[in-house]
């Protein structure tokens, strides 16, 4: 049978024709066969092999994420032996600079220091009043009130010398006040006035020094 026959009984189906498809021509039933199997492909598609690609994708990203977790972490891993020799940089350096904070023994001494100081730039001394220990995390702040007197220059020298300490010593609410005693009058030469230099003044001051808080304590 030629091309032309074939075309010919496929112009000639018709509903009957489906009704009798055991009987319908051959093109008939290729052609409904062909549509049965494009149903059931799309229906498998739709049905099985659709959720094997949402799955698919799923799985897709969640390997982009542990491959990113994996990388960071081999990152931090080849990066250990560096972290651990900085980290122990950093202990050593803050356990020396601890070690610049006085421990209870040596509160003592340094307040004989400042007292000391304070006496050797030409200062006189007014009042010199430890305060209350104030406790922090790892360390402890003493602070001490002291009020002065003296000329500019004399308290320059008495900063100088705080700062040359071997301890941490802090300045802070620092007032200076003028307290040049008013001229007596004299009735030959008349009223007195102040030389030039020899202003007295006061200065009040908090200094603070701090201590390391010991193991246990």
């Amino acid at each position: 049978m030629t091309f032309s026959d074939r075309l010919s009984e496929l112009q000639n189906i018709d509903a009957d024709s489906f009704n009798r498809i055991g009987t319908a021509p051959i093109i008939a039933r290729g052609f409904l066969i062909l549509i049965a199997c494009a149903v059931v492909v799309a229906a498998s598609a739709h049905f099985l092999v659709k959720p094997q690609f949402d799955e698919l994708a799923v799985l897709e990203r969640k390997e982009l994420d542990l491959r990113t977790t994996f990388d960071n972490e081999q990152a931090k891993a080849a990066n250990r032996v560096a972290y651990v020799e900085q980290l122990a940089e950093m202990k050593k350096t803050f356990n020396v600079m601890l070690r610049q904070l006085p421990n209870k023994t040596d509160i003592e001494s340094l307040l004989v220091d400042l007292s000391q100081t304070s006496v050797a730039s030409g200062l006189e001394v007014e009042f010199f009043k430890p305060e209350q220990e104030i406790s922090k995390e790892f360390y402890a702040e003493y602070p001490i009130r002291i009020s002065v007197t003296g000329q500019y220059h004399e308290f320059g020298k008495f900063v100088s010398g705080l700062a040359a300490l071997p301890r941490i010593v802090t300045l802070s609410d620092i007032d200076i006040t003028d307290v040049t005693p008013l001229p007596k009058e004299n009735s030959a030469s008349g009223p007195r006035t102040a030389l030039s230099g020899s202003k007295k003044l006061q200065m009040d001051l908090i200094a603070t020094t701090y201590r390391y808080i010991e193991e246990g304590e």
